[in-house]
């Protein structure tokens, strides 16, 4: 009997020794496939709304500095009680003093509460990404236009997967991944953009190929430019687009 104890007694320190080596093997293998780098720290806001700590802030009611008109004067937007910009007829287009490439943005905007007209005459603007890729602003709330070119469209490029407007008067939100084209020496391009949308917490655009700079009338074609240029906010310039903006903020990618 006490044989056959010591003859389990050794079995079952074999079996845990060769157990044991087959842990260690698939522990060093396992280890193969860790990558150990520094990642930066980022704070992130109280909601998904907020900046985080590496963002830049473009707008979150502290005047209108981030921005420019196109000649380079200041920014002719006004500044309502509410802390929101507001648009005004004529005023010129809204250019970041600072240029960006691929970045994530977050941008908050709200279509007159007042109704004067329809289709594309109705609350229209765009978020332009590098000053040439158009995410166009429209109220989309019961409002027919041709479908790449409401609300969350790539401007006359992309539909919008789903139509997820508010009514008129209510802050929606638009957060925008992009990748920035990239060109070769020669100019030829070696990459497209590519963006994704999501409107008021709705993906729209999910990682599509963007065809090349906005165009209303022409198809677009890449040119090469710089890899980085500045965002602009557009002005339409019509009578039935007071379109509001806030809490406007970036982060390089």
């Amino acid at each position: 009997m006490q044989k056959q104890l010591l003859v389990l007694t050794f079995l079952m320190v074999c079996t845990g020794f060769a157990t044991a080596q087959k842990m260690s093997s698939r522990d060093s293998l396992a280890a193969t496939l860790e990558v150990w780098v520094n990642v930066p720290v980022v704070t992130p806001g109280v909601n998904n709304a907020e900046a985080p700590s590496d963002a830049t802030i473009l707008y979150n009611g502290n005047g209108l500095g981030a921005f420019q008109k196109r000649d380079g004067s200041p920014a002719g937007w006004k500044i309502d009680a509410d802390g929101a910009i507001t648009d005004i007829k004529g005023a010129g287009d809204l250019i970041t003093k600072e240029a960006f490439g691929s970045c994530q943005l977050h941008i908050e905007f709200r279509e007159p509460a007042e109704v004067k007209s329809s289709g594309q005459g109705r609350g229209n603007s765009g978020v332009y990404i590098m000053g040439k890729y158009e995410i166009q602003v429209l109220d989309s709330y019961n409002n027919p236009t041709y479908s790449n070119g409401q609300a969350g469209a790539v401007y006359k490029q992309h539909v919008p997967l789903v139509n997820a407007s508010r009514k008129p008067g209510e802050w929606q939100s638009y957060d925008i991944i992009f990748t920035a084209p990239l060109f070769k020496e020669n100019g030829d391009l070696e990459s497209p953009a590519r963006v994704t949308i999501i409107h008021n917490g709705v993906l729209i655009q999910n990682n599509v190929t963007i065809l090349g700079p906005t165009d209303w009338i022409r198809k677009p074609k890449y040119v090469k430019h710089a890899s980085k240029l500045p965002l602009m906010l557009q002005d339409h310039g019509d009578d039935g687009n007071p379109i509001s903006y806030r809490n406007i903020w970036i982060r390089n990618l």
